[in-house]
């Protein structure tokens, strides 16, 4: 749910998305022996990842992620923007989503490949957004908070059972959330549809991801 805070708000947006990246190593997901007859095998249905609350993040191998490319942000970057560009980057691949709370930014990346990035918004002083690596636990498009008053959390993406998700918001100078990741709606629509359960969020408090071997698209 996004509120309005009195007390002027968070820090201007100056840099775009190349100069949020996260020092992190993310847990990218290990791929699985195949048994001899794998091929015939009937895929399991995928089970849904065990609610964690915000003060029970998962632990995340700091070597798994590596970013090969990054996003150009032209001019300033500011509330209610994004950008979403997933040409040159792999089809598939495992996705991860970095959120930089000092820097007021959302990351995507696909296979180390930055996909899509926004402004957020994110929770005020007495309602904080958690920090650590959430796995998705709950998707819902069309979802309605039932601990503040019905409203409305289009493509809500939930991290904890103690209501922090990501969503889309109405994200303006000023606004602030309960502790959810606010994004501009149109960004939380392709946000979900390239996410599954399970899928790690990284909440960092103004880290930065090693870009040194990573290029620029465009």
């Amino acid at each position: 749910m996004t509120g309005r805070i009195s007390t002027g708000g968070k820090l201007a947006i100056g840099g775009g998305a190349a100069a949020m990246l996260l020092v992190l190593g993310l847990s990218i997901g290990r791929g699985r022996d195949l048994k001899p007859d794998a091929a015939h095998a009937v895929p399991a249905k995928p089970s849904r990842p065990v609610e964690r609350t915000r003060a029970q993040p998962v632990a995340v191998d700091p070597h798994a992620l590596a970013v090969k490319r990054v996003l150009p942000i032209d001019g300033p970057f500011r509330h209610g923007d994004y950008v979403w560009d997933e040409g040159g980057a792999p089809a598939t691949g495992p996705i991860i989503v970095t959120v930089d709370l000092k820097a007021q930014t959302l990351s995507v990346f696909r296979a180390g490949y930055e996909i899509g990035t926004a402004v957020i918004i994110y929770g005020a002083d007495d309602k904080p957004s958690p920090l650590g690596a959430f796995p998705i636990s709950q998707k819902d498009a069309d979802h309605f908070s039932r601990t503040y008053n019905n409203a409305p959390m289009p493509y809500m993406l939930r991290l904890t059972s103690d209501g922090v998700a990501i969503h889309g918001s109405d994200v303006r100078w000023g606004n602030a959330t309960h502790g959810c990741i606010g994004v501009p709606r149109a960004f939380a629509k392709k946000l979900f549809g390239v996410t599954k359960l399970g899928d790690l969020v990284v909440i960092t408090d103004g880290k930065m991801l090693d870009t040194r071997h990573a290029k620029t698209s465009g």
